[in-house]
């Protein structure tokens, strides 16, 4: 049985993840994939919990050790139960956030040595990586005010340093690392979305060449 693919698209709040993943999700169906959709942090019941313990705000400062700790605790039971298994099984994942959000929140925004986050990717999904990331990028300013009428969690609440930091870290994962396809978040909603398609389509394309 041919091996599924492992797409995961990232960017900064108020982007438009959640709401392009379902987009990506008919492409790929369209041309024969099964899809597995799922989100970091979470994805099982238990990574689901350290999700709420992650994103509740809370009085207590939360030691940036810490915090990348539980992510990756939560990631490694997703790649375990789920993503693993359902790539093996042959179906495509897709993810909203991996390891790319690591090294952008917890290293670029935190200050985590960007070297321990790799290291702990090692051993919480030794060899996966995405074969593609949507990388949706659009500078805090733009991309707040679209998030500004929800209930906020703790990361939505930091301020606009932190997420400067954060979209930093991301553009340098994107310049280093070849599977990362910038797309344009900051224009309206249709511009981005033809970016999205031509993007999976061409992946689609490179995919079934000889």
């Amino acid at each position: 049985m041919t091996r599924g693919r492992f797409i995961t698209i990232e960017g900064g709040e108020g982007v438009g993840k959640t709401t392009n993943v379902d987009l990506v999700r008919q492409v790929l169906e369209e041309h024969g994939c099964d899809v597995l959709t799922t989100r970091e942090p979470g994805g099982t019941p238990l990574a689901e919990e350290i999700r709420a313990v992650l994103l509740g705000p809370r009085d207590e400062v939360v030691d940036p050790m810490a915090e990348t700790l539980l992510v990756f605790a939560a990631r490694a039971q997703h790649v375990a139960t789920v993503i693993e298994p359902a790539l093996i099984a042959g179906r495509w994942v897709l993810c909203e956030r991996f390891t790319d959000s690591t090294f952008a929140y917890q290293a670029g925004g935190r200050g985590v040595d960007a070297q321990v986050v790799a290291q702990l990717a090692e051993y919480a999904h030794p060899g996966l990586w995405p074969d593609l990331t949507l990388y949706l990028d659009a500078p805090p300013e733009a991309a707040m005010p679209r998030i500004a009428k929800r209930s906020l969690d703790r990361f939505e609440r930091e301020r606009q340093a932190f997420f400067e930091r954060v979209r930093q870290a991301y553009a340098t994962r994107a310049r280093d690392e070849l599977q990362i396809v910038r797309i344009d978040a900051g224009r309206e909603l249709a511009a981005v979305q033809r970016d999205i398609v031509g993007a999976v389509k061409r992946f689609l394309v490179a995919r079934d060449d000889p």
